[in-house]
């Protein structure tokens, strides 16, 4: 509906051009892209050239008479022809049978040098076998569309997963109400099973809001002392379950601009993920270093490494390199993919290497504050800040 609407806009804006094309001085001004000699371009030149949608004019021997920037920028015209095989064959097939068509086509590589796209198209047949062309590069909407089909298939089936869980404890517990054992026992898996519940949609309402617009609503100067803190000491438990030590090292005193709730969290995930997946007895090591203006947090574990071929995809929502371990710890798969979104937008980035049975290090870097560039009041106010 959006292409037909913005389609009719753009064959009367070419509608229009094609007559005054068929002007001496339009004739005389006639090429593949709308240039106008005139020190003020017609209304409608302009807003044909600023659309982001391509849109074409084809004479009757398939030169192409107008075309705009966006028609250009795509590659869609080549020595004032239409360079695309399958949209040259779709402009004859509408000047044959003299009826407007739509179609979407998927352009490979023969038709469409350099990538492959997706695009929706429109060809309105005009007086005198001239073509009316429109091409909307749908590329990055079917990505995005299919981005959001498959979050929310994975999002039904990891809730479904402990609900029916749930469901299934529940009726046990009611069928051995004269064994309080068993019921007891029931329980205590409802319990876990509510809390992979309860922290799959936290993880959820998290990232929802990294990538909102306003991810960091109130940023301040953080103290990476602090994060570190707080981050160790909510994976001490679940350490401390398996023999595992976290130590810490590096510099001291280092600050970032940021919100410190945020980083407590992306600095949390890794480290829990770190103790998920090494075995008893092994280290946890939390390193901070000052490295030319950035802050760099790396998190290493003697865990069982990540295979070549998945690192690519780690921090993707909801993907697991070992889905049946992931289970057993109550992972959601949502833990890395927060730390990406969390790191980028405190303007940082996050870098993983690992190694199949050597483990894996994540390294979180970060922009420096730095005070000696800040003007004195400013500075006052991010010592002030960044103390509390």
């Amino acid at each position: 509906m959006v292409l037909a609407a913005l389609a009719g806009l753009l064959i009367g804006t070419v509608a229009t051009l094609l007559i005054r094309s068929r002007s001496p001085r339009g004739h005389d001004e006639a090429s593949a892209e709308v240039v106008s000699s005139r020190p003020e371009p017609a209304p409608s030149d302009a807003v044909l050239q600023i659309l982001p949608t391509a849109a074409l004019l084809l004479d009757a021997d398939d030169r192409v008479r107008v075309a705009n920037r966006a028609a250009m920028s795509i590659g869609l015209v080549r020595d004032g022809s239409l360079d695309v095989p399958v949209l040259a064959t779709l402009v004859r097939s509408v000047r044959r049978t003299g009826t407007t068509q739509t179609a979407e086509l998927l352009l490979d590589a023969a038709d469409f040098p350099g990538r492959i796209a997706t695009v929706g198209v429109r060809a309105e047949p005009l007086e005198g076998d001239s073509v009316a062309l429109v091409v909307d590069d749908l590329t990055e909407a079917k990505r995005v569309e299919s981005v959001r089909r498959d979050f929310i298939a994975n999002v039904g089936h990891e809730i479904k997963t402990p609900v029916g869980a749930l469901q299934l404890l529940a009726e046990a517990a009611l069928d051995a109400d004269d064994d309080p054992i068993a019921v007891r026992r029931f329980i205590d898996r409802m319990q876990r099973e509510a809390q992979r519940l309860s922290r799959l949609v936290q993880e959820l309402l998290d990232l929802s809001r990294l990538q909102g617009a306003d991810p960091l609503p109130e940023p301040n100067a953080v103290r990476v002392d602090s994060v570190l803190d707080e981050a160790v000491d909510r994976a001490r438990p679940a350490a401390e379950a398996k023999g595992i030590t976290i130590v810490r090292g590096g510099d001291l005193g280092l600050e970032v601009f940021g919100d410190e709730s945020q980083l407590v969290t992306a600095v949390g995930n890794l480290l829990d993920n770190a103790v998920a997946y090494s075995g008893d007895g092994t280290r946890v090591a939390v390193g901070v270093h000052l490295r030319n203006g950035s802050v760099e947090i790396a998190v290493s574990d003697e865990g069982i490494g990540i295979p070549e071929a998945e690192q690519r995809r780690i921090f993707e929502r909801f993907y697991r390199v070992d889905p049946a371990r992931s289970r057993e710890t109550g992972g959601t798969g949502l833990g890395l993919a927060i730390v990406k979104h969390t790191v980028g937008n405190h303007g940082g980035e996050v870098s993983l290497w690992s190694e199949p049975g050597s483990g894996s290090t994540f390294t979180i870097k970060l922009p420096a504050v730095d005070r000696r560039a800040t003007p004195a009041g400013a500075d006052s106010n991010l010592e002030r800040t960044g103390t509390e």
